[in-house]
C-alpha cells in the first residue's frame, strides 16, 4: 500500500470512528424526564393524621409535552374521591388542579399533553399528586412530584 492510500485509511478510520461517537453521544440524550413523589398524610397542607400511603410516577416527553403518569395508593381512610395533579406550588404550598383523573381509584393511570407553561413548572418540581376522600376532602395523601436523577 502505498503512502497515499495508507492516509486515505487512517483518513477513513478517523472519520467513522467520530461519526460513531458521535452518534452514541446523541443517543444517550435523552427526550424524556422522569418524576416520582411519595405520598402520605404529612405533606398534605395542613397535615392530617390518616395512615395511607402511595407512590406517584410520571414521565414526560420533552418533545411533545405529553405526560404519562400513574399514581397507585392505599390505607386511605375510605375510598378515594377525587384524585388529581395540582400545580404550580412548592412543598408546603397549595395550588389549582392542572390535570384531573378521570377514575380516582388505585392504580391510577393516564396520559395528558402539558402547555409548554405546566411542562416547565413540572420540570421545577413544583406539581404534586393529591388523593381526596370524603373525610378529608382537602386531601388526604400528597406526593410532590419531583424530578429523578
Amino acid at each position: 500500500m502505498n503512502r497515499y492510500g495508507r492516509h486515505l485509511r487512517v483518513a477513513l478510520i478517523a472519520a467513522v470512528t467520530g461519526a460513531a461517537l458521535a452518534g452514541c453521544g446523541m443517543m444517550s440524550k435523552s427526550n424524556t424526564a422522569s418524576f416520582s413523589g411519595a405520598m402520605n398524610a404529612s405533606s398534605e397542607v395542613p397535615p392530617n393524621m390518616t395512615r395511607g400511603s402511595g407512590m406517584a410516577e410520571a414521565t414526560l416527553n420533552k418533545d411533545t409535552n405529553v405526560l404519562k403518569y400513574k399514581i397507585t395508593y392505599s390505607g386511605l381512610s375510605g375510598p378515594a374521591t377525587m384524585a388529581h395533579f395540582h400545580g404550580p406550588a412548592a412543598a408546603g404550598t397549595n395550588a389549582a388542579v392542572v390535570v384531573p383523573f378521570a377514575n380516582p381509584a388505585s392504580p391510577i393511570e393516564g396520559q395528558a399533553t402539558l402547555t409548554p407553561a405546566q411542562a416547565a413548572d413540572l420540570m421545577a418540581g413544583k406539581w404534586y399528586a393529591n388523593v381526596h376522600t370524603a373525610a378529608n376532602p382537602g386531601g388526604e395523601i400528597r406526593g410532590q412530584m419531583l424530578p429523578k436523577m
